[in-house]
């Protein structure tokens, strides 16, 4: 009996396009993407061209505010340790109670480790954020708030636009979960005061390992892993130039099908719909 697999918001098979694209750069173009023969620079040709792909997902102005991670996890673990590293005189974190455990655990360890005050912000039954606990959560001692864009569990979205501009009125910086949003809804990061934005490439039809933090041009940033001049000096350590590869191609095919999750998928998931969707299918 062939399986049904109902569980994309663990993880994605990778499309086989992706595949396809990330094979040569284990076995031909093996290059080290920082090395100064060409052997190496076509690789980081390759990484170049995917970053701009990543960029035209998320709608990020400039490719270099993309910092190439492991994952969802380790981009939000530097985006709030990097905050509190730069926001002078602000040791306060605001997110949620319904937040992924990168950034519960996370800020569990600095509130038992470092005394960092940390605010979570409840839900209502349907798990929508109580925006007026956010906004009196919100102070002159808030180094970051972090909300996820789209719930891993229940699908909410939450209005990270409003909340990024309620952050910078308190003078914090804002932070978004956005690994299940990525690839699945519009983003036009140019459009909004969001300061930083996590995404994984294993939600989107990509490989595993490998993710993203978007960085606003012009926001502090401290990096984490520390050693190499690699991704502009935020991110050391040898570019996993398969990983990131294959990620732009998933980017590339996520804006390319954009229009089929928002049709197809929405009809499988509201009865209401499926019907009609179904009905205009027969007929075309």
């Amino acid at each position: 009996m062939k399986p049904v697999y109902l569980d994309n918001n663990a993880t994605t098979r990778v499309d086989p396009v992706v595949v396809d694209t990330m094979v040569r750069f284990f076995t031909e173009d093996y290059g080290n993407a920082s090395s100064m023969h060409s052997f190496g620079s076509s690789v980081g040709a390759a990484l170049k061209q995917a970053r701009a792909s990543v960029q035209r997902l998320i709608g990020a102005e400039y490719d270099h505010e993309l910092v190439f991670t492991s994952g969802g996890t380790e981009a939000d673990n530097t985006a709030l340790l990097s905050a509190l590293e730069t926001q002078g005189g602000r040791n306060e974190i605001v997110t949620t109670k319904v937040e992924h455990p990168a950034i519960l655990s996370l800020c569990k360890h600095l509130e038992d480790t470092r005394g960092v005050k940390v605010h979570y912000v409840p839900v209502d039954s349907m798990g929508r954020l109580d925006i007026d606990a956010y906004r009196a959560a919100l102070g002159p001692r808030t180094a970051i708030a972090s909300v996820m864009w789209a719930n891993n569990e229940t699908g909410t979205l939450f209005p990270v636009d409003r909340l990024a501009e309620l952050a910078h009125e308190a003078g914090a910086l804002f932070h978004t979960d956005a690994v299940q949003a990525v690839g699945k809804i519009p983003i036009d990061l140019k459009s909004t005061e969001i300061d930083m934005l996590s995404l994984s490439g294993h939600k989107l039809h990509g490989p595993k390992g490998v993710g993203a933090l978007y960085v606003r041009r012009g926001v502090r940033m401290r990096p984490l892993v520390r050693g190499g001049h690699q991704e502009r000096g935020r991110r050391a350590g040898t570019e996993n130039a398969p990983g990131v590869i294959g990620l732009g191609k998933a980017a590339e095919l996520a804006l390319q099908h954009f229009g089929d999750e928002q049709s197809r998928v929405r009809a499988l998931r509201d009865p209401w719909s499926a019907a009609s969707w179904s009905r205009s299918t027969a007929r075309s």
